[in-house]
């Protein structure tokens, strides 16, 4: 993945520009120490790393904002990071890049169970907001898999989900407000305490913008009331084909499941051994929870399983208790690090609509074949969001390429069947090449010049989601 060339000015001016930063942050909130940035030097994506200028760990609007104005007037690039759990490589710095991280901030500021909203700085951990709230009956309703470590900054950025995002939507149908700072250090707030800001729809463009327009340092969410019960059902097929032909009849007959979570072999199997659920042994598994009280629950799973029997389930479970339900979650939950534990692996975010499932599946196993690289699918069937697992060899010159290009042309395959490059994890530096798949040069045109709006440096989140030619371009002009 080809990454632009450094800044040699920037690189130059190294001391300069971290005096003046440690004069506004303090001595311990700035890291520029070269052993010490290799842990900023890339997120999840770990096959491209790249360590930074420097990392800087403000603790307050203020100082976010201080931060860059310097950043702005020296002209640094940026690039905002918060947990650091980015899937397509949305915190990846560059050389003569500033790192600003969010973690020191991670206070509640405010809760309104009234108006059922929390307000926090984003530093804080998506299942912390839950945290904050349970006990008082509520949660908050994004739930990505690395929910216990991601921040909010990374879910505004990337627009995430989750397994229940089926019935509850994504970040962007749960966020109500942000205070915002721009790359000159302005600070500004938009949205609020309430569902819908009047005038043109500014929230709707920051959240899944990606770090860049702005750096996002504190979150007005909705929170809502715990349903009185939930319980999973889960369904063994003897093929992907049949599960994904199965989650569509479940879309048609218009049940809304809490989620519909899949599974093939491969991905059962590492899950079974490294948590241990008691998953079946099958060629593919439907998670399919419902919400609801005893009654809506039992009618929802009684039409569920009426429907799963139709296509000859090698197994059908219904949990039995509030321990299995737990552990068929945790099993779900720790997919991607239990692949981890077997193969270096590339996980991709195309979305589908739900009726292509099968199709896709099929070219998927097709495609596996064709480049001798396994896979292993894990994703939210209920919305088509797929996750394909392309396992590879890091340690196998040319594997690591091969297996980019199987990823590309999966996610080519999204496009023509009606769906997109990515639905939570985002374009970063996996995608940005192949957003003239997706966009006509009009509609990239158009996503430019708000980018123009807001950072007319260009120097927020530099080498992401545009091709580095267009980027270039437009730091030039």
């Amino acid at each position: 993945m080809e990454m632009p060339v450094p800044d040699a000015a920037v690189l130059s001016r190294k001391p300069e520009i971290v005096a003046r930063l440690r004069a506004v942050l303090g001595q311990d909130a700035v890291i520029d120490d070269p052993m010490e940035t290799r842990a900023y030097e890339c997120d999840a994506l770990t096959a491209y790393r790249c360590a930074p200028l420097a990392v800087v760990l403000p603790a307050s609007t203020a100082e976010v904002s201080a931060v860059l104005r310097i950043c702005h007037e020296a002209g640094v690039p940026v690039v905002p990071r918060g947990s650091g759990t980015s899937l397509a490589g949305g915190a990846l710095p560059t050389a003569d890049c500033v790192v600003l991280g969010v973690a020191r901030m991670n206070a509640v500021l405010e809760t309104d169970y009234d108006n059922r909203f929390i307000r926090v700085e984003t530093g804080r951990t998506n299942l912390s907001v839950t945290g904050a709230v349970e006990a008082d009956g509520f949660f908050y309703a994004p739930d990505p898999s690395s929910q216990l470590a991601c921040a909010i900054a990374g879910n505004i950025a990337m627009n995430s989900g989750g397994a229940h995002c089926l019935k509850y939507g994504v970040t962007t149908n749960n966020l109500l407000g942000v205070t915002l700072v721009q790359m000159d250090g302005t600070v500004i707030e938009i949205g609020g305490a309430h569902l819908d800001a009047p005038g043109l729809d500014l929230l709707g463009v920051i959240c899944g913008s990606e770090g860049q327009l702005g750096v996002v340092t504190e979150a007005t969410l909705r929170i809502l009331p715990k349903p009185e019960g939930a319980r999973p059902v889960l369904i063994g097929f003897d093929s992907s084909e049949v599960a994904g032909e199965c989650v569509s009849d479940i879309i048609k007959a218009g049940v809304l499941p809490v989620a519909i979570e899949f599974m093939d072999r491969p991905c059962i199997r590492a899950c079974e051994a490294f948590a241990h659920p008691g998953y079946p042994d099958c060629e593919a598994l439907l998670i399919v929870e419902v919400e609801g009280s005893a009654a809506e629950i039992d009618e929802q799973l009684g039409l569920i399983k009426q429907i799963a029997r139709g296509h000859n389930p090698v197994e059908l479970r219904e949990s039995q208790s509030a321990e299995e339900s737990a552990a068929i979650w945790l099993g779900r939950k720790s997919a991607f690090g239990a692949m981890g534990q077997i193969n270096d692996y590339m996980c991709l975010d195309g979305t589908i609509p739900v009726s292509s499932l099968p199709h896709v599946l099929r070219r998927i196993g097709e495609m596996s074949a064709h480049y001798g690289l396994d896979v292993a699918n894990v994703f939210h069937a209920g919305d088509g969001n797929m996750h394909p697992l392309i396992l590879f060899d890091a340690n196998k010159p040319g594997d690591l390429e091969l297996c980019e290009e199987f990823g590309a042309e999966v996610l080519k395959l999204c496009v023509e069947v009606g769906g997109c490059l990515t639905g939570e994890h985002g374009v970063g530096i996996e995608k940005r090449d192949l957003m003239v798949t997706q966009f006509s040069p009009e509609d990239l045109e158009a996503q430019l010049r708000v980018k123009d709006v807001f950072d007319p440096k260009w120097l927020l989140n530099p080498a992401k989601v545009f091709p580095l030619a267009v980027t270039a371009a437009r730091r030039a002009a």
